[in-house]
């Protein structure tokens, strides 16, 4: 269906009447190698939720439709992150700036920190980040949860940890900073 100009997949409501042909499996594996990973690359962004997901769907379709299922994988990988990405700086006319600026930061990090070390799909820095993110005392833990999963702000943080503004920045530089590490140290493994 179109959708604010992009095109969405949606499920049906029956399954396909016609057997699957060889294109459809194919196409079916090619989703199923490349979307975790499309995914966990927004998130890096900054995208979250239903508005992942989208994007996701929307720049699978978006290769499909350019042929890209032909491609080598690292190849394709590559032009999913970057519709990905310029889907999702689309969505973000209000901060573009910003935007274009983390999404560069985020794909030379994804080049650098996961694709040297064959992680095409994240998994591992996932893996190292839950390993880093279960050694970390239980306060830093719900600083991190609080502000990444529940979407607090510093003042409302604050509020909850008995901080100010600037003492939940502090805060979470030097938590980003001990995760970095860590997940460095467990990847170097």
């Amino acid at each position: 269906m179109l959708d604010g100009g992009l095109w969405r997949v949606t499920r049906l409501s029956e399954p396909p009447t016609q057997p699957a042909t060889d294109r459809d499996e194919h196409v079916a594996a090619f989703v199923r190698g490349h979307q975790a990973a499309v995914w966990r690359f927004l998130h890096v962004l900054g995208c979250r939720g239903q508005q992942a997901e989208a994007i996701a769907q929307d720049a699978l379709v978006v290769a499909l439709q350019r042929g890209v299922l032909a491609w080598s994988g690292a190849e394709a990988a590559a032009f999913l992150r970057q519709t990905a990405k310029h889907l999702w700086l689309r969505e973000q006319r209000g901060e573009r700036r910003r935007a274009a600026l983390h999404a560069e930061a985020a794909e030379q990090a994804w080049q650098r920190d996961l694709l040297r070390r064959g992680d095409l799909d994240g998994a591992g820095w996932l893996a190292a980040l839950d390993r880093c993110l279960g050694e970390l005392p239980e306060r830093s833990r719900i600083a991190l949860e609080r502000t990444y999963r529940d979407g607090l702000g510093r003042a409302e943080l604050g509020a909850e940890l008995g901080l100010g503004e600037h003492g939940v920045r502090t805060l979470l530089q030097r938590l980003r900073a001990v995760l970095r590490s860590c997940i460095e140290r467990r990847r170097e493994r």
